[in-house]
């Protein structure tokens, strides 16, 4: 990390960011905390920065981020922790449209590559019976549309065009008059998104006579994938950015890179392992007003104090929570927080990657022994399930997804083996690869190379796992149908970037969040505020709290 002078470097002992400017006789710096250094927290001080440059703003940003390492949920792990082979153990793609995550990977050249398996086959749906789709993936063009036509109608070009149509309605966040918004409730009942969050991705496409086969194969295949939701339990904007996949591009050596670029850019000062313990504010007198500033305690949790308090010796002008605050275990001092926070059920999705040399087994997809197994398999529900929410969702078929990402070769045999990523809502067992490769694997997931009697046995000298690495992420909420949503906003100098969640939970969302959040700290410091702006083009009829607050006055529904 590049400090500006050895002043800095001194400064950043400390813990936190340099507290100067280059010209000492301008306006007094203005320091902002980072809670988190993920996807929002990363852009957060990225685009703060840009903007701060742009107007001439003397701006110290420091970062706390209690793991050891910046990209949040986005994770790269190295199969047989060969760094030749990584493997995305988390957010796996972006798309042309994501405008924050595209430009990065220019703006930082970054190399972008299509994230598909190492080697053609085919894709399949599975209902946890057969497969009601199947595709070859060396014919996606004419022939794959062909044969979606052929089962599906038109349902596909219908569908297909409604995804287009919410999407680009979803882009104008982007721009003026739209971006920045103080309340993401407003901005929604403003561009009538409301109509599509506040209704379920099967009522959705009901109101659009697309509720047929192809959206309970297809359609809710995508959602289960990306959201761990079927129809019934995923609001319709949730559902339609499932289908927009065009273009998928991952960043080679993992899309971290994307957010350490990020935050090396924006010259902040990064405290890793380190936990922020507790908010509180600080009064202190200007000469013009009372200006309340933060206090922030933390603990290091590397260093041979662990666990530790100690108060930050800056008192922080703008603080932004850029984590899910009820998993940030962050005590709250006093009443700081003036629009408290909404605590949202949110999705545990197991994610399972493993190497073997053994391909999925015909046998357990209820296929014949010398039928094609599909290298990349979603699932959608059996006709006799019953729709759930949560993990009590994945029906019949047991999982999410189960996919070949890539081939490498085992270090300790020299030969090729298959690297699998499975999202299931449990942990896989022994008996459920044992039954998924069609050979006996044990708990331990190792297969000993002799027989009990301690005599050879070449048919025991293959371990079927041979590489393991297991986690589990909370990555985003269960987006059931509501109208409402956390604003960014939680008190003057105080702010939130995960109620975007709730509206869409992916990487460029986030990343949105944050700069939406760093153009509302740089306008404030400009003494612009957006405010009127935001009522008078929602044409509501209400003030901005009226709207935010309308579930709970009986306005709107919050969830459904």
């Amino acid at each position: 990390m590049r400090l500006l002078s050895t002043l800095g470097a001194l400064a950043a002992a400390a813990g936190v960011a340099p507290a100067f400017a280059a010209d000492v006789t301008a306006k007094p710096v203005k320091q902002v905390a980072v809670i988190g250094a993920g996807a929002a927290g990363a852009s957060t001080a990225y685009h703060l920065h840009r903007y701060a440059e742009e107007a001439g703003i003397a701006v110290n940003i420091t970062i706390f981020e209690r793991s050891s390492r910046v990209g949040g949920r986005t994770l790269t792990v190295n199969a047989h922790d060969n760094p030749l082979s990584p493997v995305e153990l988390g957010a796996s793609i972006f798309v042309r449209v994501n405008h924050i995550l595209w430009n990065a990977t220019d703006d930082f050249n970054l190399v972008r590559i299509d994230p598909g398996v190492d080697e053609k086959g085919l894709f399949g749906i599975w209902d946890g019976d057969s497969f009601v789709y199947t595709q070859d993936s060396e014919s996606w063009g004419w022939w794959s549309l062909a044969k979606l036509f052929w089962k599906y109608g038109t349902a596909p070009y219908h569908v297909n065009n409604l995804v287009q149509q919410t999407v680009g309605t979803f882009l104008k966040l982007y721009e003026k008059p739209y971006f920045p918004f103080r309340s993401l409730t407003t901005r929604a009942f403003e561009l009538d998104l409301v109509k599509v969050t506040g209704v379920t991705g099967t009522q959705f496409l009901a109101a659009n006579k697309l509720d047929g086969p192809f959206a309970h194969d297809i359609v809710q295949a995508a959602s289960r994938v990306n959201y761990m939701s079927n129809l019934a339990y995923i609001h319709g904007l949730g559902t339609m950015v499932s289908m927009a996949p065009e273009g998928a591009k991952s960043v080679l050596g993992g899309n971290w890179r994307i957010f350490t670029s990020m935050v090396e850019s924006s010259k902040a000062y990064l405290n890793l392992n380190t936990t922020v313990v507790s908010i509180a504010q600080e009064e202190a007198k200007d000469t013009n007003e009372m200006i309340s500033k933060y206090i922030i305690k933390t603990s290091n949790t590397s260093s041979a104090e662990a666990g530790k308090v100690v108060r930050q010796s800056v008192a922080f002008d703008d603080v932004v929570i850029a984590t899910p605050w009820q998993f940030s275990d962050i005590k709250e001092e006093g009443d700081m927080i003036q629009h408290p926070i909404e605590p949202v059920p949110y999705a545990k999705l197991h994610v399972t990657l493993f190497s073997s040399p053994f391909r999925f087994s015909p046998q357990y997809f209820n296929l014949d022994p010398a039928a094609p197994v599909p290298n990349s398999v979603l699932t959608t529900l059996a006709g006799n399930d019953e729709a759930k929410p949560g993990s009590a969702g994945a029906g019949k078929a047991g999982f999410f997804s189960a996919t070949q990402v890539k081939k490498v070769t085992n270090p300790k045999t020299s030969g090729e083996e298959y690297v699998y990523k499975i999202f299931s809502p449990e942990a896989v067992t022994s008996e459920f690869l044992s039954s998924l490769l069609g050979v006996k694997v044990p708990e331990t997931f190792v297969r000993t190379s002799a027989t009990d009697d301690g005599e050879d046995a070449d048919f025991e000298t293959i371990d079927p796992i041979s590489w393991y690495h297991p986690a589990v992420f909370h990555p985003y909420p269960q987006k059931l149908p509501r109208v409402t949503f956390q604003d960014p906003i939680l008190g003057r100098g105080l702010y939130y970037t995960s109620g975007i969640e709730s509206f869409i939970s992916t990487m460029e969302t986030s990343a949105l969040m944050g700069k939406n959040v760093a153009r509302l700290i740089a306008d404030d410091y400009l003494g612009i505020s957006s405010t009127k702006e935001e009522n008078v083009s929602a044409g509501l009829g209400h003030d901005r709290e009226q709207v935010v607050l309308g579930g709970k006055q009986g306005v709107a529904t919050d969830e459904l």
